[in-house]
């Protein structure tokens, strides 16, 4: 359960931001939209491959 503490004479649209940040963070509707529909493992391990080959590229770059 996400709890946002809100204080006195603080904004509602701030304490908004502030749930909307948490629940993101949670990752819920990232997980939900990947369960509406079924992919392949190897289609997952191949996407997770990319995905790393792009950070280490990333890193590598602001090393130099």
């Amino acid at each position: 359960m996400i709890v946002v503490p809100v204080k006195e004479g603080e904004n509602i649209e701030r304490a908004l931001k502030k749930f909307k940040r948490k629940f993101e963070r949670t990752g819920i509707i990232k997980e939900l939209r990947a369960r509406q529909q079924f992919d392949k493992p190897s289609v997952l391990k191949r996407l997770a491959k990319e995905h790393a080959v792009y950070v280490q590229k990333l890193n590598l770059s602001k090393e130099d």
